[in-house]
């Protein structure tokens, strides 16, 4: 069994920020990705970025992942990446089991960031099962990593940034969008990805969701239908859009399940996106020397992902024994930066989320 420093789950935005800190304060660190490439979620981003310089504002999401595995990559001395490898088991004395390929391996740490990321919720309709059904990241990943089209029309369900990027990203290929449905009364996602569409002539029809896919071995048509206040169907406005593609894009769920083999606390808050751990400011979970960073507890944007990375790769440096040579500077640099991306109405569910995990009287 392998004794190692620190161990940082998930290779992506989170992932290689914490690695990056803790190799800086001069803290070993290996990470390990199950994917084939470090980057996470941003190797399919081709959209630039909002927030500010720090968080590479203006900058595409490919050319982010770029730069945040160079950052690691700079420290080869420091950091070990495995990828391609899956993390099969947890334990509360800090003993992973992995499987790399079809090597089975044993590692102890001294302390472990969870940074697992969050993965794609999915919405329950008639033959959802139908080829020809995708979630929005699937999309991405077929068009801006392997260069594949999904279908030559799609219909978009759910208009957050996610579904109006991705239905934008669509028209740029050459694929036909009908329309972008919202189950809620109001468009989720920020307004100047939504005028793109509307200039394009692409409908966000609000208050609608769909009720059936239709195909004999795939997709053909979808039945959609408008919603009431109590989000149920109303009957009598059921129309057909004849279309071979339906992208599901209604948000992501914290991928927890090594926190569940850990019995770390837990709690069901809806804001972050469902399940989430129970963690203190510094992001440490009910299990001593377990942290947590990014999507997995609480799902936000890349660019929070980011700075929380720094910020649990700056605790855990510290914790070990190897406190940054900048560290009170940036601790509050981070929380800084965390709180500038969670102001504003675009960050009022976070605020909302966090309040409600940490058990204030004034969440909603």
């Amino acid at each position: 069994m392998r004794e190692l420093d620190l161990v940082i789950i998930g290779g992506g935005p989170a992932g290689l920020s914490a690695a990056k800190i803790a190799a800086e304060s001069g803290l070993n660190s290996l990470i390990i990705e199950r994917d084939y490439k470090v980057g996470g979620q941003l190797v399919k981003q081709t959209h630039m970025f909002f927030g500010s310089e720090k968080q590479y504002a203006k900058t595409r999401g490919i050319d982010i992942a770029k730069i945040l595995v160079n950052d690691v990559l700079a420290y080869p001395d420091k950091v070990e990446i495995m990828t391609e490898t899956t993390v099969v088991g947890l334990y509360k004395d800090n003993v992973l089991t992995l499987l790399q390929k079809e090597k089975y391996i044993k590692i102890k740490a001294k302390a472990i960031i969870i940074a697992t990321g969050a993965s794609e919720k999915f919405l329950a309709f008639e033959n959802n099962d139908l080829p020809g059904i995708y979630g929005a990241g699937a999309v991405q990943t077929l068009m801006n990593v392997h260069g594949v089209l999904p279908s030559e029309e799609v219909v978009m369900v759910g208009s957050g940034n996610i579904g109006l990027i991705v239905s934008y990203q669509l028209i740029q290929a050459g694929v036909k969008v009908k329309a972008v449905l919202e189950a809620a009364p109001t468009i989720g996602g920020y307004k100047v990805h939504a005028s793109k569409l509307k200039r394009l002539g692409v409908d966000i029809l609000t208050s609608t969701s769909v009720k059936r896919a239709e195909g004999k071995d795939t997709l053909e048509k979808i039945i959609i239908a408008k919603l009431d206040k109590n989000w149920d169907y109303i009957p009598g406005t059921e129309e057909e859009i004849i279309v071979d593609a339906l992208c599901i894009s209604v948000g992501l769920s914290p991928l927890t399940s090594l926190l569940s083999m850990v019995e770390a606390d837990m709690k069901f808050v809806n804001y972050l996106g469902g399940l989430v751990p129970v963690i203190n400011h510094q992001h440490e979970t009910s299990i001593k020397n377990i942290f947590v960073a990014g999507d997995v507890c609480g799902v936000e944007e890349a660019s929070s992902a980011i700075v929380e990375g720094y910020f649990s790769g700056l605790i855990v440096a510290e914790r070990l024994g190897y406190k940054h040579p900048n560290h009170e500077e940036l601790y509050q640099d981070f929380e800084a930066q965390l709180e500038n991306l969670r102001s504003g109405p675009f960050g009022e569910k976070t605020r909302l989320g966090l309040k409600e995990l940490r058990g204030e009287n004034n969440a909603e």
